[in-house]
C-alpha cells in the first residue's frame, strides 16, 4: 500500500468526493446503488445521519480513497444486526483501504455498538470483495438468484454475515 489511509466519520463536506468516488462504471456496477449519485444526494445522506448510521471515509493525502458504512437495524427485535456498505476508489483498489474501513467498522461494531451480527449482500462474481469478507470472519448464508440488476442483466447476490467473534459479557468482578 502506497500510504497509509486516514479513517474518519464522513461529513457533509465530503459528498463532491463521494460522489467522485462512486461515479466510475466499474465502482457502481458493483453496488445495488443507481449510477451516477449526484452531490445533492451525497449532502442528504450525510446532512442527515442517523444515530443507526456509521459513515466511515478512509483518505489518503487527504483525498477520499474509500467509504463505508454500518447501518444498523432499526427493529426492536433486529437491532442486535447492522448491514455493511463498501466501496473504493477504482485506482485503489488492491492497496488496503478496503481492509483499514473494514477494520474500523468491525471494531466499532464490536466494541462500541456490541452488535451481533454484521450482514451485506455481494454480486457473486466480485471475488476479490468476497475474499476480503472471508478474511474479516464473512460467511456465506444464502445465494439469492436474479437479485440485482446490473448493466442490463439480472444476477446473483451472496447473502453473507459476520457473528461477533467475542460477543460481550459482563465481566467477572461486576457479577453479581
Amino acid at each position: 500500500m502506497a500510504a497509509e489511509p486516514k479513517i474518519r466519520r464522513a461529513e457533509p463536506g465530503d459528498a463532491a468526493a463521494l460522489a467522485r468516488l462512486m461515479a466510475p462504471p466499474e465502482v457502481f456496477a458493483n453496488t445495488l446503488q443507481l449510477p451516477y449519485p449526484g452531490i445533492e444526494l451525497w449532502v442528504e445522506r450525510l446532512k442527515n445521519n442517523k444515530p443507526n448510521e456509521s459513515p466511515l471515509v478512509a483518505a489518503v493525502d487527504g483525498q477520499i480513497v474509500g467509504c463505508a458504512g454500518l447501518h444498523r437495524e432499526i427493529e426492536v427485535r433486529r437491532a442486535h444486526a447492522a448491514q455493511l456498505g463498501i466501496t473504493v476508489d477504482l485506482a485503489w483498489q488492491g492497496q488496503g483501504i478496503g481492509r483499514a474501513l473494514m477494520t474500523a467498522l468491525l471494531d466499532t461494531a464490536d466494541n462500541w455498538l456490541g452488535l451481533l451480527r454484521i450482514e451485506l449482500q455481494v454480486f457473486a462474481d466480485n471475488a476479490r470483495a468476497i475474499k476480503l469478507y472471508e478474511s474479516c470472519g464473512f460467511v456465506q448464508e444464502a445465494v439469492l438468484k436474479s437479485h440485482g440488476l446490473r448493466n442490463g442483466d439480472y444476477v446473483d447476490t451472496l447473502v453473507m454475515a459476520r457473528l461477533h467473534p467475542k460477543p460481550p459479557r459482563l465481566r467477572p468482578e461486576i457479577q453479581p
